[in-house]
């Protein structure tokens, strides 16, 4: 394992950070070791993606004791997948990591995942052998994870989470995506096919409490769903289709009925059930084109994924251990 890791001529590893100065310190004494031991030139990025603490500052401090830290501030919180973008975008060297800056990624159980990252996989997701969040947490996990899976077109992407290996040739698939909603996971997909998942210890959340809730994660799958894929246009069209064959079929029933027994179906119920049935269909079918149609408008105003306010560039990276 450590014999394949240690072949690397480069690992970048990116970090996104949102009020995370007390966790910071230690996850750069954790990974520093772990990047020395299995490539030869290694550096860490930390994008500081708007924190309201501390964390410039601290990675302000870190630049300055670590020649391989290069952090980067930008001007305002952008999400974490955008934050991802940039970091990805700055990497120098052919192999790339992703982790949280909780520490619930442990840098340890890198070389795992550098060890699956062989010839003919291009990308390693670290899957958690537990999971250690709360029900409605790990709720809204499953249910982003199966968009994903509907987004991704791949069955790995039950296993995709925020501790990734690829090789950084794969961002050349999405160098001119400048759309505003990001997702790493989905553009990596753009790339290549080649995914594996591997099985990694997940710790606790080191400090405070975690940034996305039930109801953000949730958001979040919609994002995905409605940036990504056209899955929910289709199913307004199948919605459709089917309340036609509905309102077909009811039609021919009150005819039937009035040309056979002579009579109108009575009830103002009935009459309200349906039209209610079709009125609710078209406002649904109107929200979800309304979406892709927003969409379509922030994409032309070409607004960024991210601003960098200013960055805090090492003197040349580490090249040796």
């Amino acid at each position: 394992m450590s014999h394949i890791a240690a072949q690397l001529p480069g690992l970048s590893a990116i970090v996104p950070a949102y009020n995370s100065q007390h966790s910071l310190p230690e996850l750069v004494a954790r990974l520093q070791p772990v990047l020395a031991a299995h490539a030869a030139a290694y550096e860490l990025i930390v994008v500081n993606d708007g924190s309201r603490d501390g964390t410039w500052a601290v990675l302000e401090s870190l630049a300055l004791e670590h020649d391989w830290i290069r952090p980067i501030d930008l001007m305002r919180n952008s999400g974490q997948h955008n934050a991802l973008l940039c970091g990805i975008r700055e990497a120098r060297f052919p192999v790339i990591v992703t982790l949280d800056d909780d520490l619930q990624n442990p840098p340890d159980q890198i070389p795992l995942m550098l060890a699956a990252l062989t010839d003919d996989v291009d990308v390693v997701y670290g899957a958690p052998a537990a999971e250690v969040h709360s029900l409605l947490r790990n709720v809204a996990s499953q249910v982003t994870k199966i968009v994903l899976q509907g987004a991704m077109g791949a069955d790995t992407a039950r296993m995709v989470g925020p501790f990734r290996v690829f090789r950084t040739p794969i961002r050349n698939a999405f160098r001119e995506y400048r759309g505003t909603f990001v997702n790493i996971d989905v553009l990596l997909t753009w790339g290549t096919t080649r995914v594996r998942g591997v099985r990694v210890r997940h710790d606790t959340r080191h400090d405070g409490r975690s940034n996305y809730t039930f109801w953000s994660l949730l958001r979040h799958s919609l994002n995905m769903l409605t940036g990504f894929s056209v899955l929910p246009l289709q199913l307004a069209s199948f919605a459709g289709f089917c309340l036609t064959i509905l309102g077909i079929a009811l039609l021919a029933f009150v005819l039937g009925r009035y040309f056979m027994q002579g009579v109108a179906v009575p009830g103002f119920a009935f009459l309200a059930s349906i039209t209610i049935i079709f009125a609710g269909a078209q406002l649904a079918t109107l929200g979800i084109m309304g979406e892709y149609l927003a969409r379509m408008h922030f994409r032309l105003m070409e607004r960024p994924s991210y601003t960098v306010r200013t960055t805090s560039s090492s003197r040349s990276g580490s090249d040796s251990r």
